[in-house]
């Protein structure tokens, strides 16, 4: 079961993802080299809860045992997703991709973005860009009337045609009252197949794509996601909402 949103509701949801869109520009603006993972992990929580937010990735998953600990999913250079922040020190170079959720009056936000560190080199210059273009072309697909695998479509065959891969074990999902709705999004597909979008519909678009292989293994922390290549990873996000028939992001500062 697909929900669909009412306007009020996705004015709330718009408002946690504003926070999301300006915990990512403000620790983004902090990522440089020396700097800890950790450290901006402590910023983002600081700001998410002086703006009435709770983060959303502090304390979830299914293993209690082993529920994500930090409130950013940070994710340098092979590791795809779900990094856990630490001491670990940022270094010129580095490819670092940051995830956050923020819940505030019962409604999430998600967003991600990859960032350069210092001077990274061209080949991963090259890989953010054309991850945050195959995320517009995916999210220009996200139209109502049009299907689920059209968004899919485009972010795969942009990729592919720049001679990059899109991980196909991980996939960008509804949002809204729950972090994880329905639709599942993956980020390959063929066009005109899977669930018809329907305006009131919250996606999270997430093109996740690998410089190598799209193959991907998950490290022995049960969290951090890694290529299985060694290749860098590169990670784009934004939280959208068909209305009137459009996509708008709401993950906008």
């Amino acid at each position: 079961m697909i929900p669909l949103k009412s306007i009020e509701e996705i004015e709330f949801i718009r408002e946690s993802s504003r926070i999301v869109a300006d915990v990512l520009k403000l620790v983004g603006a902090q990522a440089r080299p020396g700097m800890t993972t950790l450290e901006l992990d402590n910023v983002a929580e600081d700001f998410i809860r002086s703006m009435g937010g709770e983060p959303a990735f502090k304390g979830y998953g299914w293993d209690k045992k082993n529920l994500f600990p930090a409130t950013l999913c940070t994710s340098i250079d092979a590791e795809v997703v779900h990094g856990i922040p630490s001491k670990r020190m940022l270094k010129d170079g580095d490819l670092l991709s940051i995830d956050v959720g923020v819940k505030k009056n019962g409604f999430y936000g998600d967003g991600a973005c990859s960032f350069a560190i210092g001077e990274v080199s061209e080949e991963k210059q090259r890989l953010m860009r054309v991850t945050q273009e195959s995320l517009a072309k995916g999210i220009e697909q996200a139209v109502a009337g049009k299907r689920v695998h059209d968004v899919s479509n485009a972010i795969q065959r942009h990729v592919e045609a720049n001679g990059f891969s899109v991980v196909r074990d991980l996939v960008g999902h509804g949002v809204g009252r729950k972090l994880h709705e329905e639709p599942s999004i993956p980020n390959f597909g063929e066009a005109g197949t899977g669930v018809v979008l329907k305006d009131g519909m919250t996606l999270a678009i997430e093109p996740m794509v690998n410089a190598g292989t799209w193959r991907v293994k998950v490290a022995t922390d049960g969290w951090t996601v890694l290529t299985v290549d060694g290749k860098p990873s590169a990670h784009f996000e934004h939280t959208i909402a068909i209305v009137q028939g459009k996509a708008e992001i709401l993950t906008l500062s």
